[in-house]
């Protein structure tokens, strides 16, 4: 018989430590879930960016585009400025390169003053536009006449002054007008007639380009279009394909769970049928038959098998302290309750009715620190598991009320050993206010235990139905 349970208690030692690896499976599962959400949402973003980037840029060239169309109707006369400008440009440069500077056409400037001219590089008419007055080169001397070159900078000719200088512009003056007198005033009709094609074949290429600008969008939105689809394809592949292997392993647990109750339907049934068997044989049956640790389903994903149907068949639940509440993961008690605790931590320290000039009795000075440890390791008890994330959860129902009662206790106790206030009268109120509100507290935490009780029944063997 000891050999036959403890073959029934190893196999349910070892069902359990592999069942124990469901959890980390099940998040595991989520977080995969999560992943290949994530990854398809970053493939329909990327999508919907590529498309319309397509749509701007489509846009943005047919409006660009179109306005170079509607350029094009004064791109002809402007070009046509343009090179009637540089022609008479040309024309007047040649007419000045051909005016010769000599004695015999300036006034005052012999052929001296002409060598000096050439010297500097000053022949034509094209090779000076303007004179001025500034100080001399060397500083001293007052201002001087400087010639202006067209090509380089200002030059002064010793001899020319003011009174050969303004010939010399004149005579300048004179030559560019009749250069621009004799310069052309409209284009050749050979010059027109380039300037048309060219406008008129930029007109055509510009309007291809309108026309094609919707099948290269298309083409672009295409290829979008399909790299989506592919990446797509390969989450979808890569999903089905962990879902398959997921769903097995799943398999493998649930089958594990139904083979971990029906052992544990054998040993309650042997436990029943040949009774106990010894100390050491029934603390392991009793760890044995503990209830099966429940694992919270992954939302809309359906088990390939069902456990529940086999845990319908045997109830076996472990006796715990029903007077803590179940963790509810994603509920943690409040920091707020550090309040109380580092109130009831002080009054351990100092006790209560002892500030200033007043002397506690020796009774109370001890009771009222026991009282205050008491309350800091009880509420310490409750509050730090709960703050934590695997057994987080909300503090058991009427612990406020204690609290509440036990701090208008010491404070009741400090006002009846205050002996310069006549507080008497106020101090019995807050005592039974102090009692009502504990006793209150402790009814809410003994019949919310009972609750709990009256929902998970336990035995020492376990029922089987």
């Amino acid at each position: 018989m000891r050999a036959e349970r403890r073959r029934l208690i190893e196999s349910i030692g070892a069902l359990r430590h592999l069942l124990s690896k469901r959890r980390a499976f099940e998040v595991a599962d989520q977080r995969r879930l999560n992943h290949e959400a994530k990854h398809r949402n970053r493939v329909e973003a990327a999508h919907d960016k590529a498309l319309h980037r397509i749509h701007e840029e489509r846009a943005r060239q047919e409006a660009s585009l179109n306005h170079q169309l509607n350029a094009l109707d004064g791109e002809r006369e402007r070009q046509e400025t343009q090179a009637l400008a540089l022609l008479r440009r040309h024309s007047i440069e040649r007419a000045l390169s051909g005016e010769h500077l000599t004695a015999s056409q300036v006034n005052g400037i012999g052929n001296g003053l002409i060598r000096s001219l050439a010297a500097q590089g000053i022949r034509t008419a094209a090779d000076f536009h303007n004179v001025s007055w500034d100080k001399a080169p060397n500083g001293k001397g007052g201002d001087v006449l400087y010639i202006h070159r067209t090509k380089g900078d200002k030059v002064h000719i010793n001899g020319i002054g003011e009174h050969r200088g303004r010939p010399l512009l004149e005579w300048r003056q004179s030559a560019l007008s009749r250069a621009e007198a004799r310069a052309p005033h409209k284009l050749p009709p050979d010059e027109r007639h380039r300037i048309a094609e060219i406008i008129d074949a930029e007109r055509v290429r510009l309007r291809k380009e309108l026309a094609e600008a919707p099948q290269t969008a298309e083409t672009a939105r295409a290829e979008a279009v399909r790299l989506r689809t592919e990446a797509l394809d390969l989450l979808t592949t890569a999903a089905g394909q962990a879902a398959r292997l997921a769903a097995v392993r799943r398999a493998e647990f649930d089958a594990m769970a139904e083979r971990l109750l029906d052992l544990q339907s054998q040993l309650s049934a042997h436990v029943d049928t040949y009774g106990d068997v010894g100390r050491r044989v029934r603390r392991a049956q009793n760890r044995a038959l503990r209830p099966i640790p429940q694992t919270s389903p992954l939302p809309g994903i359906p088990s390939p098998r069902t456990p529940g149907d086999a845990a319908a068949r045997v109830s076996l639940t472990k006796v715990t302290d029903l007077t803590d509440s179940h963790p509810v993961p994603g509920v943690r008690a409040s920091p707020g309750w550090l309040v109380p605790i580092l109130y009831f931590c002080l009054t351990t320290v100092v006790g209560v009715g002892e500030l200033g000039d007043n002397t506690a009795h020796p009774y109370l000075m001890i009771a009222s620190r026991l009282v205050a440890l008491t309350a800091t390791a009880e509420l310490l008890r409750l509050w730090l598991p709960r703050i934590r994330t695997r057994t987080a959860g909300p503090m058991p129902d009427g612990t406020g009320w204690q609290t509440s009662g036990v701090f208008l206790a010491l404070t009741a106790a400090g006002m009846f050993e205050d002996e310069k206030s006549d507080v008497f009268g106020v101090a019995c109120v807050v005592s039974v206010l102090a009692a009502v509100l504990f006793l209150a507290g402790t009814g809410s935490r003994i019949v919310k235990a009972d609750d709990r009780a009256g929902k998970n029944p336990t035995s020492r063997n376990g029922a089987v139905s």
